[in-house]
């Protein structure tokens, strides 16, 4: 899946309308620069390519009174809203993806409801359990990699691999359900996003042409 429509759209629906740059910035403030492909072009990229196929709506806005360029303000619409759940969702619950697929998904988990978050991370171990069953079909962990030779090793790592990924989302089903963080309709959420003007701390600093469209 496309990890950069779904970080770009989760950005520009948190602050309801925004320009380039304020999308880019709050990319890094969340570290997705580290973790994920998002990148100054592939930011600026993506939003004009959502642009074009409906899932944004681009804004004209005027010159600031300080002199500087104008900027385009992105609005999700409608139909971008659908494709940014749709997204989400399968960042919640797809085993076989990249770590930033997951990261993505946890970043945003708070835009949907409680229980339907909880719903698809009982999914995710249902997939977790299924790749288990299907590696241990070829492997026994019990007998030890070296069974098969130095190959062995791949499929001990597997088998490690999807142990740490359930234990994991066991622990965060239970912090969930036992009341951690503000989901969709429970209230304020938490501000993820810079207020216009906010200082970044973790900005890389790096000019990008885009910055100022």
């Amino acid at each position: 899946m496309s990890v950069i429509r779904l970080l770009v759209l989760g950005a520009v629906r948190q602050h309801g309308r925004a320009h380039g740059y304020q999308v880019r910035n709050d990319l890094e403030y969340w570290g997705a620069h580290e973790w994920s492909n998002a990148k100054p072009g592939s930011i600026y990229h993506a939003l004009k390519q959502m642009a074009k196929q409906g899932l944004l709506h681009a804004h004209e806005t005027a010159p600031s009174t300080a002199g500087g360029p104008p900027r385009t303000e992105y609005e999700v619409t409608e139909q971008g809203a659908e494709e940014y759940f749709r997204l989400l969702r399968e960042a919640l619950t797809s085993y076989d993806q990249k770590p930033d697929v997951l990261s993505a998904g946890l970043g945003l988990m708070v835009d949907l409801e409680r229980e339907e978050a909880l719903a698809l991370l009982e999914r995710r171990m249902r997939s977790i359990g299924e790749w288990r069953r299907a590696v241990t079909e070829y492997y026994t962990p019990e007998d030890g990699p070296g069974r098969l030779g130095h190959i062995g090793e791949i499929m001990d790592f597997w088998v490690h691999s999807a142990d740490t990924g359930a234990e994991w989302t066991r622990g965060l089903i239970e912090r969930i359900r036992g009341g951690a963080y503000t989901f969709a309709g429970e209230g304020a959420p938490f501000v993820g996003v810079l207020a216009e003007g906010e200082e970044n701390p973790y900005a890389t600093g790096e000019r990008h042409p885009g910055d100022d469209r």
